[in-house]
């Protein structure tokens, strides 16, 4: 696979270099020894786009060995190149090129994960959920994912913020019914029923402007008919922590000096932080 430049984590670009160009180490394996990655993180395959490459295998054979490991069972499992295992199964071969790595789960992970990104192959949904992986299954800050894939701390913080989305719209967001831009634009919608009306507006074709609009007419409208007055205190302490965690905070009271604080996360890092700084450290 060519890799793009400056888009590889390090210790990941030599894998991909040294695949991409030459045939060192390529060796030829059975089909049935062959076992796709049950956890990768691509989860869909168009069966249109397979069916096209089946077509190109069996007219011109598979051009690029896919990258396997061992395992203790005595198969191998795919590394990068499902698609062109499942598409070398449906053009009838027997036997296909591979590359063969000793890999532990940590990197068999993070390279099956940045093979699709270089490809492009993942949706929105499937990256951030990659990347929660690496968090929650690995324990990798978010600093060390995003120099894990070659992304910016920032690209991968907004990528983990759509995993906060209603199932709803990770669902079309997945579908490809809405975008990115699109889903980050319901994120900040102030209420359930606001995100719920964008995402049908985004569904019928409004612009991520639109969407935009559309909140801003919302607080436009609140602001014209302003709830009952907050208790001039509670209004201070949600001010300073706005200001203090850079987040949305909501104070709401329920009366006889008793309430509850809201404060928007994105991620387990980031509440880590939130964490040590209402605890003064």
């Amino acid at each position: 696979m060519a890799a793009k430049k400056g888009g590889l984590g390090r210790g990941l670009e030599a894998l991909f270099n040294e695949n991409a160009t030459d045939d060192k180490g390529v060796v030829t394996l059975r089909l049935t020894e062959i076992e796709p990655n049950r956890n990768q993180p691509r989860a869909d395959f168009d069966e249109n786009s397979l069916s096209e490459l089946a077509e190109s295998i069996q007219k011109h054979g598979l051009i690029q060995p896919i990258v396997v490991r061992p395992t203790s069972s005595g198969a191998y499992q795919i590394v990068a190149g499902e698609r062109r295992w499942r598409a070398c199964r449906m053009a009838g071969l027997i036997e296909v090129p591979v590359v063969i790595k000793e890999l532990d789960d940590r990197n068999y992970f993070e390279v099956a994960l940045v093979e699709n990104l270089q490809r492009e192959d993942l949706n929105p949904v499937e990256e951030a959920q990659g990347y929660r992986t690496l968090v929650e299954a690995y324990g990798l800050t978010q600093e060390q994912v995003a120099e894990s894939v070659g992304k910016s701390r920032s690209a991968v913080t907004n990528a983990l913020r759509l995993l906060n989305l209603s199932e709803a719209a990770l669902e079309a967001l997945k579908n490809g019914e809405i975008t990115a831009g699109h889903a980050r634009a319901i994120l900040a919608a102030d209420s359930d029923t606001l995100a719920a009306e964008m995402l049908k507006a985004a569904q019928n074709g409004a612009s991520v402007r639109e969407l935009e609009a559309m909140a801003k007419k919302k607080i436009k409208l609140e602001r014209a008919t302003p709830p009952a007055a907050k208790n001039n205190f509670y209004s201070e302490v949600e001010i300073s922590l706005k200001n203090e965690l850079g987040r949305k905070v909501d104070i709401k009271s329920k009366g006889k000096g008793k309430g509850t604080i809201t404060i928007e996360f994105y991620g387990e890092e980031e509440l880590a932080d939130f964490a040590r700084k209402l605890a003064g450290e």
